[in-house]
């Protein structure tokens, strides 16, 4: 068997199929492998691009496969589809795989280290906590409000319901489960804050993290987050590429030399868009509160719905991030103005 220079690699919990290809395109390698397999099967290989789709486990593949000298390149599952030729199997998942990782128009996904998974970690541990906690701070408010208890909105004041739920003269059957959810709320709210604390540990020895908190509305969830998924800005050719792969760009519908510009993709990462949406709105929040000025957020403000405006801001933080994670500065208000 000639030895492949190309190989596409497709992913899967227990069997992985391949697919490989020499100098001149023809087939050399079709094969499938248990997982603990693969190490041994590319250890023997001679080192060639690899190709393999971004998803569970494709960095710790990669930086594995790294180590014997493969070109290992990460793919969006979304470029790698349109090269699938017909049906959906490992095999032709594949081919797919092997075919797009050639292509000179691709994008890649840079291969993060195990520090930078671990941050990750800590943030998808505390959004998935900070849900638990929404959801327990709903069935504590709707099961009081069941009684006719009723206080203020949020999480700041579950304290003053649940003492208004001792001192209301409830059946001794519904104490027992109230004090159950009361103290999953509190575990919970604790499990937060050492999540928290372990991320501003993070944050006060990251560089990056700390110049991205100059940035109005940037605070340090988010800049955290922002310096974890985005090792390195170079792969965004501009600012806008940077605030359309977060979804934040409106979504065109052209035809027939006509430009239509519709609602935000809403397209990429999920939790940094809405970190930053919610930033843009403490911005805004607190804009309303103080003096009007002549900026633009303001002209925006005058015209646009809180909501509109936040976006429009987020995407501006998102453009401002790609310029000081790639220039190294620091935000400079006046200057942005």
């Amino acid at each position: 068997m000639e030895q492949p220079i190309t190989v596409g690699v497709d992913l899967a919990k227990s069997v992985f199929q391949l697919h490989g290809v020499d100098a001149e395109g023809a087939v050399v390698l079709r094969r499938q492998l248990r997982r603990s397999q693969v190490l041994a099967f590319f250890q023997n290989l001679p080192p060639c691009l690899v190709g393999m789709e971004a998803c569970a486990g494709s960095h710790h593949w990669a930086r594995a496969l790294g180590r014997f000298g493969h070109d290992v390149r990460l793919m969006p599952p979304s470029y790698v589809k349109p090269y699938v030729r017909r049906g959906k199997t490992d095999r032709a998942d594949a081919v797919a795989i092997c075919e797009a990782v050639t292509r000179p128009s691709m994008r890649f996904v840079p291969v993060k280290s195990e520090e930078t998974q671990a941050l990750l970690l800590c943030h998808k541990a505390r959004e998935f906590l900070v849900r638990q906690l929404t959801q327990v701070t709903n069935a504590i408010r709707a099961h009081l409000g069941e009684f006719g208890i009723v206080v203020a909105k949020g999480v700041h004041n579950i304290g003053r319901l649940l003492e208004a739920g001792d001192r209301a003269d409830l059946p001794a059957s519904a104490r027992q489960p109230l004090r159950l959810l009361a103290e999953q709320f509190f575990q919970t709210q604790e499990k937060i804050g050492e999540l928290t604390r372990e991320i501003r540990r993070e944050a006060e020895a990251s560089a990056p993290a700390k110049r991205l908190q100059t940035i109005p509305g940037v605070g340090l969830i988010t800049a955290t987050a922002l310096v974890a998924t985005l090792p390195d800005v170079m792969g965004f050719r501009t600012s806008r590429d940077l605030s359309a792969w977060l979804g934040l760009t409106p979504k065109p519908h052209s035809s027939g030399g006509k430009e239509r510009l519709g609602r935000i993709s809403k397209m990429g990462n999920r939790y940094l868009r809405r970190l930053l949406y919610l930033g843009a709105m403490g911005v805004i929040t607190s804009r309303r509160r103080g003096q009007p000025g002549e900026d633009w957020l303001w002209r925006i403000l005058q015209r646009k719905t809180a909501k509109q405006a936040a976006i429009a801001l987020a995407n501006r933080m998102a453009r401002i991030v790609w310029a000081l994670l790639r220039n190294g500065t620091e935000y400079e208000a006046a200057r942005a103005a």
